[in-house]
């Protein structure tokens, strides 16, 4: 079975963005970025909302294209409007859930979720997310789009590694080892 990791950077309050979902505030230089850049190698496969996807437009990704063209790019969205897309590229408009466990169930290597609280969350809340590297950086925003916005999933962790960076960032690695249902 292929493994999923959410891979993604948060503030020490953990928000992955701004409400308007910028990055300002984010480290956008330093020791981490090469070092990340590095790990895309590790993926053949990555997952992502529409929010996750037209986030690209700002930095010259144009509609259709694939944001990360040596994987194969899964973009989930029901109202998306796409004329041409990229052969590495595919769009899924329904079953999310179905279509990841699927996809999880091929042969392949490991897939990267690249964003997105909401969709983490009901990734998380369907226990199909294995892994954790958060990329931490060292800033409080008071307010955003959190890790997981609207999970309340009780988590156990496995802390697997730690690496700090002379930026600030620390980039922590965790297996998830149980999702729970919250107990009311």
């Amino acid at each position: 079975m292929r493994k999923l990791i959410y891979h993604v950077s948060t503030t020490l309050d953990n928000f992955i963005c701004q409400e308007d979902g910028s990055i300002a505030g984010f480290l956008a230089e330093g020791d981490h970025i090469p070092d990340y850049i590095d790990s895309l190698k590790n993926y053949d496969a990555v997952i992502m909302g529409k929010s996750t996807y037209e986030f690209g437009y700002g930095y010259g990704l144009k509609p259709g294209m694939a944001p990360y063209p040596t994987m194969k790019n899964y973009v989930f969205s029901q109202s998306i409007h796409i004329d041409s897309i990229d052969e590495r590229l595919t769009i899924v408009r329904s079953n999310a859930i179905s279509f990841i466990r699927d996809l999880k169930n091929t042969n392949g290597g490991t897939i990267y979720l690249c964003g997105g609280g909401i969709f983490a969350s009901s990734l998380l809340d369907n226990n199909l997310i294995d892994s954790l590297m958060i990329k931490l950086n060292p800033v409080l925003l008071g307010k955003g789009i959190r890790l997981f916005q609207k999970s309340r999933s009780k988590v156990d962790l496995c802390l697997l590694d730690t690496k700090i960076y002379n930026s600030g960032v620390v980039l922590l690695t965790y297996d998830i080892k149980e999702v729970k249902e919250p107990s009311n």
